[in-house]
């Protein structure tokens, strides 16, 4: 099954199921008018969208075209948003550019902070930024959307808990990053909105790319049109989802609605720190990423996003068809009213 929220005039939009191959949808407001009313009665509503999203197959259901402009994320808002690293390729590459020892302790236990939840970004809305001096980057990850998990959650009920997967564009502010990180209590100004993929999906869609802890698809990552990134998001992943959502758990329950992410979907090539996609390496999530490269080489060469930069990621099955839609986004100036 296939979910995406069309914006409206309400801050949280309306729920709507979407046809396999992302051309229909149906709307469901008489089952429930929003993804996070669903996902809060579960139980019953998760069923009933089910057999609208059969009927949409069929051609039982009533539809209207579904455009992946008119869409906003998901979940516009949501309760809590919670960033892993779980590709420790990842933090090992930003340790040994700056020349600091990788603690043993980031293979064992995962890493992640508390996001910024009240207003993420439509998929197909620009990226507004005041100053280039910040340093613009995406980060292209997978995540997914849990039910109710208790605190202390074991892995297996964690697993269990996972309703739906998407992608996110986790926008972040690298010239802000380091001066947040050394006042000792994280990331605040450098993280701003992050934008979700058009449409969310449950694991049964994926088939056998999702082993119930890891989605075994490449993340499509272009940057103004060329292929950036092309990291398999099963490959690498020292954390699973069903870890990370247990992580998070750890001390507090997440509520229905919660979402988790991987961090920047990262792989190594034949041990190393990878190549470009243009020398046939699977590339970079992240432009940060491939400054580090470049860093260990000598020097960093590629800059951070610009104004009139467009940036996509996409992820597709097997036989090339887009699983969650585009999350396709333009560098804007940001102009104070």
């Amino acid at each position: 099954m296939k979910l995406a929220t069309l914006k409206d005039s309400t801050r949280d939009g309306k729920l709507v199921v979407v046809s396999k191959d992302l051309t229909r949808c149906s709307e469901v407001g008489h089952i429930a008018r929003t993804l996070q009313a669903a996902l809060d009665d579960w139980a019953h509503a998760g069923p009933r969208l089910a057999r609208v999203a059969e009927g949409l197959e069929t051609g039982a259901q009533p539809a209207m075209r579904f455009h992946e402009h008119d869409a906003a994320s998901p979940l516009p808002r949501a309760y809590h948003w919670a960033d892993g690293s779980a590709y420790v390729n990842h933090v090992e590459l930003v340790r040994r550019a700056r020349n600091a020892e990788m603690p043993a302790s980031f293979w064992t236990d995962p890493l992640i902070y508390q996001g910024g939840s009240d207003s993420f970004l439509a998929p197909r809305d620009p990226i507004l930024l005041e100053d280039e001096a910040w340093g613009l980057d995406m980060e292209g990850e997978v995540a997914v959307i849990v039910d109710d998990v208790p605190m202390g959650a074991r892995v297996e009920e964690a697993r269990d808990a996972i309703r739906l997967l998407l992608l996110v564009n986790d926008v972040s502010l690298r010239g802000l990053i380091p001066a947040e990180l050394a006042k000792g209590f994280g990331f605040y100004q450098s993280k701003p909105s992050s934008a979700f993929s058009p449409v969310a999906v449950t694991p049964d869609e994926l088939g056998d790319a999702w082993d119930g802890g890891k989605l075994h698809l490449s993340l499509l990552v272009d940057l103004n049109g060329k292929p950036f990134g092309r990291a398999d998001a099963g490959v690498d992943m020292t954390f699973d989802f069903p870890r990370l959502i247990a992580h998070a758990a750890k001390t507090r329950p997440l509520v229905a609605g919660t979402i988790i992410g991987s961090g920047t979907v990262s792989n190594k090539l034949d041990g190393g720190p990878g190549r470009p996609v243009a020398e046939g390496g699977a590339g970079y999530s992240c432009i940060a990423e491939l400054r580090m490269i470049e860093t260990i080489a000598g020097a960093p060469q590629t800059p951070f996003l610009k104004f009139g930069d467009t940036v996509r990621i996409e992820m597709k099955d097997k036989a090339g068809h887009s699983i969650f839609g585009a999350i396709e986004q333009t560098v804007m100036k940001y102009e104070k009213a």
